[in-house]
């Protein structure tokens, strides 16, 4: 079977559950505000889902909701949850055969979700297991990875790099914040092999070392290091691209109500490699990219609003997407 794209890196059992915490300031926190709990008692929810995740999972679901020939690269524990996730990968016509099981439990995510915004819990387990040491990247062969390197994996990129280039292979990065920060020199150096890589603009601005308020600097900086596209991604203000030549500015569509905000930076950049893929658009690409983003926010889960095949096309809401383009200089 030749793949369209394997998604490569991690996959999680995701538990939501519906609360109405109390809320305190706290002012060591990134948004000012925490729950507050009271040890020792026991608390009720208001609903529970359990459901696919991971960055992996994520992406690959995009890809063969795209219709594509997906495959997926991961890692499961050897338990009933990994069959599960398994399963619903399967049952989205994901390709599973290269999922690997390790003697760690499956990673589990436990999602509190209030309002629209959500505190995540995390167990990493399986993905912590999850190497390329002994990847069979002779059977990989795929139009596109799309790679997002979880655990000390990242150490391995080059080798990625190395194999995808023997084989023809373009690769999509999202880099994880740990790839960034302990591993920023060896990422840098290694992005002229990269095809097209996304991040948001916190990270954007720690990979340079450049604000994001400076944008054009940051794209200068990146375009001097890399010959693919850049998306750096603003959650609802929406997203900046740079194919080298031209930066391309778009808003976002208005989401018909948020609901959870988990995937949508998965459903972002699996949505524009969707694109390049079936259109080599870069137009065609962001907007899909943000048709997709808005619509899996709109459902519980990262992976139940991903759009289908033909959605996008037929959908009036996703036609028109405000974007600028402006030559860089």
């Amino acid at each position: 079977m030749k793949f369209d794209v394997i998604a490569i890196g991690s996959t999680t059992f995701d538990s939501y559950y519906g609360t109405e915490f109390k809320i305190a300031k706290d002012s060591s926190t990134p948004t000012g505000k925490a729950y507050l709990l009271p040890l020792g008692e026991k608390i009720g929810i208001n609903d529970v889902y359990f459901t696919l995740g991971g960055n992996a999972a994520n992406a690959a679901v995009t890809f063969a909701n795209q219709g594509l020939k997906t495959g997926i690269f991961a890692k499961v524990g050897s338990d009933a949850i990994g069959e599960e996730l398994l399963k619903k990968l399967k049952d989205k016509k994901v390709d599973t055969r290269f999922v690997e099981y390790s003697k760690l439990p499956t990673a589990r995510s436990v999602i509190l979700l209030q309002d629209g915004e959500r505190t995540i819990l995390s167990y990493h387990g399986a993905i912590n297991d999850f190497s390329l040491k002994n990847a069979p990247w002779s059977k990989l062969k795929a139009k596109w990875w799309y790679v997002s390197l979880p655990g000390e994996s990242y150490k391995l990129l080059g080798e990625l790099l190395k194999a995808a280039k023997k084989m023809g292979v373009k690769v999509a990065l999202n880099p994880s914040f740990k790839h960034m920060s302990e591993g920023r020199a060896d990422l840098l150096k290694h992005l002229k092999d990269i095809s097209f890589l996304v991040v948001n603009d916190e990270e954007a601005a720690l990979l340079t070392g450049i604000s994001f308020k400076k944008g054009e600097e940051v794209f200068k900086k990146l375009d001097k290091i890399t010959t693919g596209i850049v998306a750096v991604t603003s959650g609802p203000k929406g997203a900046a691209v740079s194919d080298g030549k031209f930066i391309y500015k778009a808003g976002s569509f208005k989401e018909k109500k948020l609901v959870d905000r988990t995937g949508a930076g998965d459903a972002y950049g699996s949505g524009f490699v969707s694109g390049l893929i079936k259109k080599n658009d870069v137009l065609y690409a962001i907007r899909l990219a943000t048709a997709n983003a808005t619509s899996t926010v709109e459902e519980l889960g990262a992976t139940e609003g991903l759009l289908e095949k033909g959605k996008f096309e037929k959908s009036a809401r996703f036609r028109n997407l405000k974007v600028t383009k402006e030559v860089i200089r």
